[in-house]
């Protein structure tokens, strides 16, 4: 029985890893749970699972939040860092969405334990720092994106990466395929929301629309599978079915397949020598149609920032990644049009905001900077 700490349970990657930890419940056992502020799924997530520990982000909420049972609710970093540190802790499941999940990362990556990883942000902002910490403390991290959980899959046998050609990261498109940045002017919050494959978090949702997403997604890759941004390719695959192609020196390519479902990677990421058994929806092969397109041209931008920053490291991730959020979170709130939402990153981006050491706090520091920056952008274009 191994003993699991979900990070950003009442998410919809949390979610994903409730049904999966649900389905196999003689192997796993919730041991706790964090949450931001969202209480009513949080009661229920203890009624179902009664984990023995729940951190609660959210000071006002915490102080407020009543419970009868007999659990432990934690709120300061401290006891969040014990927490992850606990010795009864087997594997940490990082659901956390955003730059926010970047401090618990952190942490996580300096235990020693096993890292369930689906918080790009904290890769993207902080992979410089992340994943030499968990290389010295010999913290496994497995990627339960679908997109990188299918490269680790792809991998898995081979001799590392040492003979990779080519590693091809798929996109559906999101709901705007086809739609050109000039066509996407007029488009309202729901039509941007509204995903033909999946429903997940708004923030998530909106960066599929304008593929941002995949960009994020390269930069992670480059730092996970610590391989030259040139090894990777963006490719628009609308079905979501294939999620990602290895291709081999020797001219042989590996994929893995699935449909669309993020349970798939987390029953992946959290087996160990089998596989769990999961209620999934099959392919159907016999009727199965799969299609591929370049990566939009008057998206090359967005992608050139990515490569940018895998090449050069540094802030430059947190400064895309702070300047993204902005700018999402701005179109969300009606201020900017969809379209708007490149204007904020590239502008942003060519502020160039540095500091002058690498570091967690330096890291804050320039995301904060970076996001006043963003929304003096944003003010000279609304």
């Amino acid at each position: 029985m191994k003993n699991i700490l979900l990070l950003g349970a009442t998410g919809s990657i949390g979610k994903s890893a409730l049904k999966v930890i649900d389905q196999n419940r003689n192997d796993f056992n919730l041991f706790g749970i964090s949450i931001n502020n969202n209480v009513e799924k949080c009661n229920k997530i203890i009624n179902e699972f009664s984990p023995k520990y729940v951190f609660i982000h959210d000071k006002s909420c915490f102080q407020k939040y009543k419970i009868s049972k007999d659990i432990s609710l934690l709120n300061n970093d401290d006891e969040l860092d014990d927490l992850i540190n606990h010795k009864d802790v087997d594997i940490i499941i990082s659901a956390i969405s955003g730059f926010s999940g970047l401090k618990t990362t952190f942490m996580a990556a300096s235990s020693g334990k096993k890292i369930l990883l689906a918080n790009k942000e904290s890769v993207v902002a902080g992979g410089d720092i992340i994943l030499p910490i968990a290389n010295k403390n010999n913290t496994e991290i497995i990627p339960i994106d679908s997109e990188h959980n299918a490269i680790f899959q792809c991998l898995s046998g081979e001799n590392g990466t040492k003979d990779v050609k080519k590693i091809i990261i798929t996109a559906s498109g999101g709901p705007f395929l086809n739609k050109t940045i000039s066509e996407l002017k007029r488009v309202t919050v729901n039509e941007a929301l509204n995903h033909p494959n999946w429903k997940m978090g708004s923030k998530i949702t909106i960066d599929s629309a304008t593929l941002v997403n995949k960009c994020l997604e390269l930069i992670e890759a480059k730092y996970l599978f610590d391989l030259e941004e040139k090894f990777f390719d963006l490719v628009i695959h609308p079905q979501s079915i294939i999620h990602s192609i290895v291709t081999f020196l020797d001219g042989s390519s590996i994929c893995q397949l699935s449909m669309p479902d993020m349970k798939v990677p987390i029953a992946h990421a959290l087996s160990e020598g089998r596989r769990l058994a999961i209620d999934f929806n099959p392919i159907e092969f016999s009727s199965l149609n799969l299609s591929f397109q370049e990566f939009p041209e008057d998206r090359s931008n967005i992608e050139n920032i990515a490569r940018e920053v895998c090449n050069k490291g540094g802030f430059l991730g947190t400064v895309f990644n702070a300047a993204n959020e902005i700018a999402v979170e701005e179109f969300l709130n009606g201020r900017i049009n969809f379209d708007k939402i490149y204007e904020v990153i590239y502008r942003t981006f060519d502020k160039n905001i540095m500091s002058n050491d690498l570091s967690i706090d330096s890291i804050y520091s320039v995301d904060k900077e970076t996001r006043i920056e963003a929304k003096k952008v944003v003010k000279s274009i609304a």
